[in-house]
């Protein structure tokens, strides 16, 4: 595997040809050698330097550490797991500009830009505005769009970096399409494929750091990612020292709009990747990611055959909390065991809360004297708020006008009967009931926004 390492272009400070010699046996050698008195006297002299990255000279590329570093893991100072709560309320309120230089000033070489080919360019450019030496690494599935692969090389160019990639191991990719084929994930999930073509690559490249720095926000997925802090102990990887707590995470933009990133991207003429001006906005791998539509969540273009709580790769799986509906269903049992309250969705006048026996009774009516539109939804489900919005405009729209508008909550204990009597098969699932029909006719299309809504009812009433 060839990897290209990442930093900005500044350089500090030279070494010597023989300096080099002792660093790649300080980087590649045994932890005995690196106890020896003249390797130690040189990474004393290190220390008062920092090398640019992309300066170093031609590789072997049979020789690669699991994220390469150039300068000894004694120069940054390890800081206290303790001390990374309180730093996060600090900075809670502060600026991504000050968040990212905060975390290239105290890790160094020893923290990299997690980089997606996204809207997560902002950390990039973020990280140039510091000033300060950067790397940056990207994880090639093998399965990404071929305007991605061209972003890539855009960024690169832009920047004056080079992108460290890395990629899965051939033979657990091999061992995955052989058993199970090429588009296994359809069928029984994509966290298998994910692991072998994400997460296990992730995890060598983060066992050569001690921090990384994430495009998380905290509204890219209600569901999963709305209590991300601006920096936390990962809780899921190890770093360069092995072991819990071993690793940084750092989240610059957690507390960031979307709309605001994007504002930024345009004031700074930032380039972005093509896919979004074609209805990306989540962008992964070719066969999992597909433009949202109107009124559709951006996380609702990943995955999208799978449940609303399953929108997670792994890279983040730390995100995700369990989320099973308690017995009276207006809660949701927490990792930790407590249970806290979901405030409900399309809580208006203008729309009928229907329970169970509201919604057997237009099941068995085949006369009715109004036409209803039911959403089948779960509160907890980011893109049934999405479209939370667009619903309440339809129901103020159709008031008076013969078509009655109604919710009914289709998760917890009411979700098989949902799947086995009202069509459902994943959150939300819309449907009409005409006045004179025995059956009900579900919403086909995924365009949420109140006109392709109101396009459907008026079809059908």
């Amino acid at each position: 595997m060839a990897l290209s390492l990442t930093s900005s272009s500044a350089i500090y400070g030279s070494l010597s040809s023989s300096s080099y010699d002792q660093q790649r046996v300080g980087q590649f050698g045994s932890f005995e050698r690196l106890q020896t008195e003249s390797l130690a006297v040189n990474i004393s002299r290190r220390r008062s330097c920092v090398i640019a990255l992309n300066a170093e000279p031609k590789r072997n590329d049979n020789i690669v550490p699991s994220a390469a570093t150039l300068v000894a893991p004694e120069l940054s100072e390890k800081v206290e797991v303790d001390d990374y709560e309180k730093l996060a309320k600090e900075l809670v309120n502060a600026s991504p500009l000050e968040i990212m230089d905060k975390a290239l000033e105290k890790f160094g070489n020893d923290i990299a830009i997690a980089f997606s080919g996204a809207e997560d360019v902002a950390l990039i450019e973020y990280a140039r505005l510091t000033g300060r030496p950067f790397r940056v690494f990207s994880l090639d599935t093998g399965r990404l769009n071929p305007e991605t692969y061209r972003y890539f090389d855009t960024v690169e160019k832009q920047y004056n970096i080079h992108i460290e990639y890395m990629f899965p191991d051939a033979v657990e990719v091999q061992g995955l399409v052989r058993s199970k084929g090429l588009f296994s994930f359809y069928e029984d999930g994509h966290q298998e494929c994910c692991r072998v073509r994400k997460v296990r690559p992730l995890r060598r490249a983060l066992k050569g750091l001690r921090a990384w720095i994430t495009g998380q926000r905290k509204d890219q997925s209600p569901g999963t990612r709305s209590e991300i802090p601006v920096v936390q102990v990962d809780p899921v990887f190890e770093g360069l020292d092995g072991g819990a707590g071993s690793l940084v995470k750092w989240n610059p933009v957690a507390n960031v709009d979307g709309k605001d990133l994007w504002s930024f991207l345009r004031a700074m003429d930032v380039p972005v990747n093509s896919l979004h001006a074609q209805g990306y906005i989540s962008i992964g791998c070719e066969p999992c990611t597909r433009p949202v539509l109107p009124g559709q969540h951006e996380r609702e273009g990943r995955w999208w055959w799978e449940d609303a709580k399953a929108k997670e790769c792994g890279l983040h799986k730390g995100n995700i909390k369990e989320q099973n509906v308690n017995s009276n269903g207006n809660g949701a049992v927490q990792a930790n065991g407590t249970t806290t309250t979901i405030q409900d969705i399309f809580d208006t006048p203008s729309i009928v809360n229907l329970r169970r026996a509201g919604i057997e009774n237009l099941l068995k009516l085949e006369n009715r004297k109004d036409s209803w539109i039911v959403v089948n939804y779960a509160p907890w489900c980011p893109f049934c708020q999405a479209m939370e919005g667009s619903y309440v405009e339809l129901a103020h729209k159709l008031a008076g006008s013969g078509v009655k508008v109604a919710k009914f909550r289709a998760d917890g204990d009411q979700k098989v009967f949902a799947q086995q009597e009202l069509q459902l098969r994943s959150f939300p699932t819309i449907l009409f009931f005409p006045k004179h029909a025995s059956r009900p006719v579900k919403y086909p299309s995924e365009q949420r926004d109140v006109d392709s809504l109101m396009a459907f009812v008026n079809a059908l009433r």
